[in-house]
C-alpha cells in the first residue's frame, strides 16, 4: 500500500487512519553521544512505522527537544542536544500525517528519562533508559492535512471525575463527534482538565478518543496534574507518559497550531523568575499551588518555533488557562502572565487564541476592551481573537440529566456543554459553537427577564444559602403581568458565540424588528453582574437544580418590551447574525395577564 493517509475519495476514518508510533532504535554497543540525540524523519511506505533502507527521508521538517528546534536536512536527519527529562517531537507538516494509535491518539514524540519519574501516585514516566542511538518519526502523505479548507475541533474541558461521567461523555459530545466526519485531517485537540485529578482515567478517555474520527491531540490542564510532585518539572510527567508532550505545534493546511502548557505548578511567588518578574500564586498562604504562566523554557522554545512558521500561515494558540479572560480578569489561575510578550510575538501575523478552564464561552475580537485590562494585563485591547471554547463537561456535569443520559450543565455564562470548531480556508477561519446532542443552528437560548424573575432571583438565592421552610418558586417564566411591563421587562437572547460585529433583531408579533442590545459591547467598560444583566433561561435552572449561576456573560443581548402590550398570547421571532453574517433564528411565546 502506498504510504498515503487517506484519498480524495476516503471513506470512513477507520479505513484510512495510518496507525504505528514513532521508531526507537536502541543503542546495541553503548556508543551513541550522550550529548546528542540523532534519528530521521521519513516517509513510511509500507506503513510499518520503521525506517527501510528504501524509504526516503523528508527534508525541511521541524524536529524540536522542547528547547532547541532544528529542521531536518535533506535526506530527513537531525540532531538535538540532550539533556534529562526531554521530550523529542516532530512538527507533523502539512500534506503528511503522522501516525495515530488505535484510540487515535497522535504519536509523534519521545520522552527522555533516564531514572524515570520520582514516585508518583499515578506512576509518571518509567525509567527510559540510555539515550537511543536514533528516534525516527515515521510521516505517510495525506490530502486531508493538505487542504486549505480544514475544521479543527477544539475541546474544552472533558474532566471526568469518575467513570459515571466518562459515560456522560460518551452520550455527550463524544457521540456527537463520532457522527462527524468533517475534522479527519486537523483532528480534535483537547485543551486540558481531560481528567479531573484522578489520572487513573486516562486509559478511559483513549477508550472515549478512540471513538471519534480524526487524530486525538492533548494538552495539560490543571486538574491533569501530578499534584504530589514537589517541583514543576515533573508536575505533568504522568500526562506527558500517556498522551503528549506538554508543548508542541503541528501543521494542517495553511494553519500552524501551537499546544502550549499554560499551567504553572508548583507555583512559588518566594523564587524570582530569571526575566526580574515575581509569579502570582493563588494561595496567600505560599502553599503548593498552580498559576497561569509559561515558564522561561517554554517561551523560548515558542520564540524559535514561531521563527520558522511562514509570516502567511493562520496561528493557533491553545492553552487550557487563556492568555486572558473576561468573566475572571482578576484572577492569577485565568490567565496567563506573558500575555502582552505572546502578543509581542504574534505582531504581523493572524493569529488566534483559543482556551478552557473557566468552563464558559468568550468570543473576543481584535479591539475588544474591558475597564482595568490595561492594570492587569498591560494590554488595552485586543490584537486578534481570543476565544474560550466552552466545555464538554458543562457546568461540571451539574444540573438535571436528560433522556439523552447526560446533564443539562448550563454554564455560568449560560452556555450550553458542546464543542468549539475552527471552520478554516486558507489562512482565515470562522468559529463554530456545536451545542451536545443539538444541530449546528442551535446557537440561542430566549428567555423573559421580569421584575418578578429578578425578586425570585434574590429570595432563592438567599433560600439556598439558609434553606428554612418552602423554596421561593418562580412559576411560569413565559407570564409577564403589567405590572411586570411597567417596571421594565427585557427579553434576552444569549447568543452563545455572539461576538463584537453580531447583532440580534426582535420582531414581536409579526411587526418590524427592533434591534436588541448587547449587555457587555466590551467598549472598555467594567463587568455588568446582577440580576438585571443575568440569563434568565439559565438562571432557572441552576438555582434549582445546583450549579453555577449565569449572573454575567459577554454574549447576552436584551430587548426592552412595550410597556403597553396587549392581555393575551405574543410571539417573539429573534434573528440573531453573527461577525460573518450567518444567521440563527429561534422563538418564544410568553402571555402578558393583569395579575401574576
Amino acid at each position: 500500500m502506498p504510504a498515503t493517509a487517506d484519498s480524495a475519495t476516503a471513506g470512513s476514518w477507520n479505513e484510512s487512519a495510518y496507525r504505528g508510533h514513532v521508531e526507537v532504535v536502541r543503542a546495541q554497543d553503548g556508543s551513541s553521544a550522550p550529548s546528542v540525540l540523532t534519528g530521521k524523519v521519513f516517509l513510511d511506505q509500507d506503513r510499518d512505522s520503521v525506517s527501510d533502507r528504501n524509504e526516503r527521508g523528508l527534508g525541511g521538517v521541524m524536529v524540536s527537544n522542547g528547547r532547541d528546534v532544528v529542521a531536518t536536512d535533506s535526506r530527513g536527519r537531525y540532531e538535538l542536544p540532550v539533556y534529562d527529562n526531554m521530550t523529542v517531537f516532530v512538527t507533523q507538516p502539512s500534506g503528511y500525517q503522522v501516525p495515530v494509535d488505535e484510540s487515535n491518539v497522535a504519536q509523534f514524540h519521545y520522552n527522555h528519562l533516564p531514572e524515570g519519574s520520582p514516585a508518583l501516585r499515578y506512576g509518571g514516566i518509567a525509567p527510559t533508559g540510555p539515550l537511543p542511538s536514533a528516534v525516527n518519526f515515521p510521516l505517510v502523505r495525506s490530502h486531508l492535512t493538505q487542504s486549505r479548507e480544514q475544521h479543527c475541533v477544539i475541546a474544552g474541558d472533558l474532566q471526568t471525575y469518575n467513570k459515571k461521567e466518562v459515560e456522560y461523555a460518551r452520550k455527550g459530545a463524544i457521540g456527537d463527534l463520532s457522527r462527524r466526519h468533517d475534522y479527519r485531517g486537523c483532528g480534535t485537540l483537547f485543551i486540558g482538565d481531560v481528567v479531573g485529578d484522578d489520572l487513573s482515567l486516562y486509559p478511559d478517555v483513549k477508550q472515549l478518543t478512540g471513538l471519534t474520527n480524526g487524530p486525538a491531540r492533548f494538552l495539560p490542564g490543571n486538574h491533569d496534574l501530578d499534584f504530589d510532585a514537589e517541583t514543576a518539572e515533573h508536575s505533568f510527567d504522568t500526562f506527558r507518559a500517556q498522551l503528549a508532550p506538554a508543548y508542541y505545534s503541528y501543521d494542517v493546511g495553511d494553519v500552524h497550531v501551537v499546544a502550549l502548557n499554560t499551567v504553572r505548578y508548583p507555583c512559588t511567588p518566594d523564587v524570582d523568575n530569571a526575566d526580574g518578574r515575581r509569579p502570582q500564586c493563588d494561595d496567600p498562604e505560599n502553599k503548593p499551588a498552580y498559576n497561569g504562566r509559561l515558564d522561561e523554557e517554554q517561551l523560548a522554545w515558542l520564540k524559535r518555533d514561531l521563527a520558522r512558521v511562514d509570516r502567511h500561515k493562520l496561528v493557533v494558540i491553545a492553552g487550557h488557562v487563556g492568555l486572558l479572560n473576561f468573566a475572571d480578569e482578576s484572577s492569577p489561575i485565568h490567565q496567563v502572565d506573558q500575555v502582552a510578550e505572546v502578543h509581542d510575538l504574534l505582531k504581523g501575523r493572524k493569529a488566534v487564541t483559543v482556551a478552557g478552564h473557566s468552563h464558559s464561552i468568550e468570543n473576543m475580537k481584535a479591539g475588544d476592551s474591558a475597564k482595568g485590562w490595561g492594570d492587569i494585563f498591560g494590554i488595552e485591547r485586543l490584537p486578534f481573537p481570543h476565544i474560550t471554547a466552552g466545555a464538554i463537561s458543562g457546568d461540571w456535569y451539574s444540573g438535571a440529566v436528560s433522556d439523552k443520559g447526560y446533564p443539562s450543565a448550563v454554564g455560568r455564562d449560560g452556555g450550553r456543554p458542546g464543542v468549539l470548531t475552527l471552520d478554516v480556508r486558507g489562512n482565515s477561519f470562522k468559529e463554530r459553537y456545536t451545542v451536545t446532542g443539538e444541530s449546528d443552528q442551535v446557537q440561542t437560548q430566549l428567555a423573559l427577564n421580569t421584575p418578578a424573575y429578578r425578586q425570585w432571583y434574590a429570595d432563592r438565592q438567599a433560600w439556598n444559602q439558609t434553606p428554612e421552610g418552602t423554596a421561593p418558586e418562580l412559576g411560569d417564566p413565559n407570564v409577564v403581568s403589567r405590572a411586570d411591563l411597567a417596571g421594565r421587562t427585557w427579553l434576552t437572547t444569549n447568543f452563545w458565540m455572539g461576538s463584537t460585529g453580531s447583532t440580534v433583531k426582535v420582531r414581536l408579533d409579526g411587526g418590524r424588528p427592533s434591534s436588541a442590545v448587547r449587555t457587555q459591547p466590551l467598549r472598555g467598560e467594567a463587568q455588568r453582574v446582577g440580576p438585571e444583566w443575568s440569563d434568565p433561561h439559565a438562571v432557572a435552572q441552576q438555582l434549582v437544580n445546583g450549579g453555577s449561576v449565569a449572573d454575567r456573560a459577554m454574549h447576552l443581548w436584551r430587548l426592552e418590551l412595550p410597556a403597553g402590550l396587549s392581555e393575551g398570547e405574543h410571539r417573539a421571532v429573534v434573528t440573531a447574525t453573527d461577525s460573518y453574517g450567518r444567521q440563527f433564528t429561534d422563538t418564544l411565546r410568553f402571555r402578558v395577564v393583569e395579575e401574576r
